[in-house]
């Protein structure tokens, strides 16, 4: 059955219609983001209450102003992209999601701030070119070159962050290929500090293991999938024709903004990368504004319990040290 998007049912529909009363005003300031589809998303990462889900959003709206996700472009983050380490496949699965292809074994980059830049426009770049009818994509990590010391805590635990508080419910399934015997440490000290129903999106993928390959046959045309991830295509990532066609694509988005136009996006609305640039008019003003219906009796319990889940991260780091003081020491870590 394909993973369609949920549409809201009566009792749904009520939940949604008390998130939008809760947000006042702001609602039609924010027409893409305070939609049925993306409120929807927020009272699913907030387990129904109207209230968490509320504040969540607000919060994003919040850093949506103040980050301007919309504006980073492609020469922002194209030193960051040199390598491949994370950008957006040329095709989607079977169920019409698009595909990120991560590969942590390459990273580039000690900064913390031009990572999450780059992750973040490719999040953006994802959902904006995602089917009507899709809401989450698809992320194909291949773990390539990578070990325990590729870890950056930090990243990490923005990365964490950021998904967590910003992108609700934007995950539909990610598998991890081909990694290596050391990666089962790292994953037994993350596992606990995810939620359930994310952490059984994930599927572990064996290039030498037929039954797990099946995964990837169920999820893509294996005619378009790279031999590197066991498909047929010969292509791979090449930075230069991935570059023109990100710009090429900016250039019809900008196109599209001046005619005054709107890219429907999964949430069958306009596209963020075009309506918060033309809603945004005064970023101190609206900043302001969301801040003070931010209702001083709003249950912060939410953001303690990802605090607390982001502190486990600490664990990691004295694993990633283990790790590096194997290295140091002639001991080398193999994928």
């Amino acid at each position: 059955m394909s993973p369609e998007k949920p549409q809201a049912n009566d009792v749904e529909q009520a939940k949604i219609n008390e998130v939008r009363k809760l947000l006042g005003p702001v609602a039609n300031k924010f027409p893409t983001q305070c939609c049925d589809a993306s409120i929807l998303r927020y009272l699913r990462a907030r387990n129904w209450n109207a209230k968490k889900a509320t504040k969540m959003l607000k919060e994003t709206l919040k850093w949506r102003i103040q980050y301007r996700p919309d504006n980073i472009k492609w020469d922002d983050i194209a030193q960051e992209a040199a390598r491949g380490k994370i950008y957006r496949a040329n095709y989607s699965d079977k169920h019409g999601r698009t595909v990120l292809v991560m590969r942590p074994g390459l990273q580039n980059s000690n900064s913390v701030e031009e990572q999450i830049k780059c992750l973040v426009y490719c999040m953006e770049s994802a959902i904006s070119n995602l089917d009507e009818d899709q809401e989450q994509m698809v992320w194909l990590i291949d773990f390539q070159k990578w070990n325990m010391a590729s870890i950056s805590v930090k990243v990490t635990r923005e990365t964490a962050r950021v998904l967590q508080d910003h992108y609700p419910e934007r995950l539909g399934i990610a598998v991890f290929y081909n990694p290596p015997k050391v990666f089962e440490s790292f994953w037994l000290m993350v596992k606990p500090f995810l939620e359930t129903k994310t952490y059984k999106k994930v599927k572990f993928v064996y290039s030498d293991h037929p039954p797990s390959m099946k995964v990837m046959e169920a999820l893509f045309d294996m005619e378009k999938l790279e031999s590197t991830f066991g498909g047929k295509s010969a292509e791979d990532y090449d930075y230069e024709s991935y570059a023109e066609r990100m710009k090429k694509e900016e250039k019809q988005k900008n196109d599209v903004k001046k005619s005054g136009g709107a890219k429907k996006s999964g949430d069958g609305s306009p596209s963020d990368r075009m309506s918060v640039v033309s809603e945004v008019t005064d970023s101190d003003f609206l900043v302001s504004e969301v801040s003070s219906q931010v209702s001083d009796e709003a249950d912060f319990s939410d953001k303690n319990e990802i605090g607390s889940d982001l502190e486990g991260l600490d664990g990691i780091e004295r694993l990633q040290i283990d790790c590096k003081d194997k290295i140091d020491g002639g001991d080398e870590v193999k994928n």
